[in-house]
């Protein structure tokens, strides 16, 4: 067990026409601005050789009359980004719904009460959507090694060479310790990506098994101890009552002066005004893709400051990486053509251990 079940990501399957299956109905609920990246014209194809798509033009309301026209008949529904909650007034129109296919991540957003009690089968593409995150935790726990962030800048400002290891103390990866926070899809992506380097890597995860983590090759550690001797701290939990806040002042302040704080989860994990007073003091590096609130103030200290790497949520899955989003979600369309289960179904006791 784990804060997230961890699954890899199926490669392309080819057409469909081939498999001996049934034709699901299935209609299309997200906002309309994802269609470029997300559904390709080969991806399109592809799901209409599996099933019958109502109408290729996603629902944007699933109260307005359209919906109600189209709803009815849906056997599928294939949400995304900006899918609305599908409630109970939605489902007494989806008579014939059995399953809502998300090629997104989380599916708190839309997935209701309600679904649960009705039996609908709900799968995500969160597991495509990790691979992105990985990648961009690793290349910032190598450039945050490697202190490229403060040093670019310093170069840009003075343009003078000198001896940089004297100026950056504890530069570079040889030998680093890495500390994960959360062994979920991706952090076990990123421990994954992580070992072809010269790293120690500590794990601080309530749901891990002590066999878990000797297959996985890691240490597990308290996560008072993982902070205070960790190089590079690097949150994978999700966003939970119990991880409000977890990186706190006090967790803050037994980080190593340099060490490195990477959120690639959500703000929801760090107590953002004690992180700010540890930043603007200088004691850390931080690498802060997602923040609380998710837009940070005009006058926010952290847009400039030279110790932190300030990303506005572009971990994730974007551009053509969404891609492998929709060809999970039409490897899960098939299967359920074919009668099989999910390969990435979520359960509703699921819920208060994913993000």
């Amino acid at each position: 067990m784990d804060f997230m079940d961890a699954s890899g990501v199926d490669s392309w399957r080819g057409s469909a026409k081939l498999l001996p299956m049934a034709r699901p109905s299935v209609a299309l609920a997200y906002m309309p601005f994802v269609v470029p990246d997300l559904f390709t014209e080969a991806i399109r194809v592809r799901l209409a050789d599996v099933a019958d798509v109502i109408d290729h033009e996603p629902l944007l309301q699933l109260n307005d009359e359209r919906a109600a026209a189209v709803l009815p008949r849906v056997e599928i529904l294939l949400t995304s980004w900006g899918c609305p909650a599908i409630d109970a007034d939605v489902l007494a129109k989806a008579t014939q719904l059995k399953a809502v296919v998300h090629a997104a991540g989380t599916i708190k957003m839309h997935i209701t009460d309600a679904c649960w009690d009705r039996g609908i089968a709900v799968t995500s593409a969160n597991a495509g959507n990790a691979i992105p995150v990985a990648e961009f935790t690793l290349a910032t726990i190598l450039l945050a090694n490697k202190r490229v962030f403060p040093m670019q800048q310093k170069y840009r400002q003075e343009r003078s060479f000198r001896w940089w290891p004297a100026e950056f103390p504890g530069l570079g990866n040889y030998r680093k310790t890495i500390g994960i926070v959360g062994a979920s899809t991706i952090g076990r992506i990123v421990i994954d990506l992580l070992r072809p380097f010269a790293f120690r890597v500590l794990v601080f995860d309530p749901f891990l098994s002590a066999a878990d983590a000797a297959r996985l090759g890691v240490e597990q550690t308290a996560l008072d101890e993982l902070v205070a001797t960790s190089d590079v701290v690097s949150l994978h939990a999700p966003a939970l009552l119990e991880t409000h806040h977890m990186i706190d002042a006090r967790r803050l302040a037994l980080m190593p002066h340099g060490a490195t704080l990477i959120n690639t989860a959500r703000g929801w994990l760090v107590d953002a005004d004690a992180l700010e007073k540890e930043l603007v003091a200088g004691r850390i590096f931080a690498v802060i893709d997602t923040t609380e609130p998710e837009l940070l103030p005009e006058a926010s200290p952290l847009y400039d400051l030279p110790n932190v790497f300030l990303t506005p949520h572009v971990a994730g899955a974007m551009g053509t990486e969404t891609q492998r989003m929709a060809e999970l979600a039409v490897d899960e369309i098939e299967r359920y053509a074919r009668g099989e289960p999910f390969h990435y179904a979520i359960r509703r006791e699921d819920l208060p251990r994913i993000a």
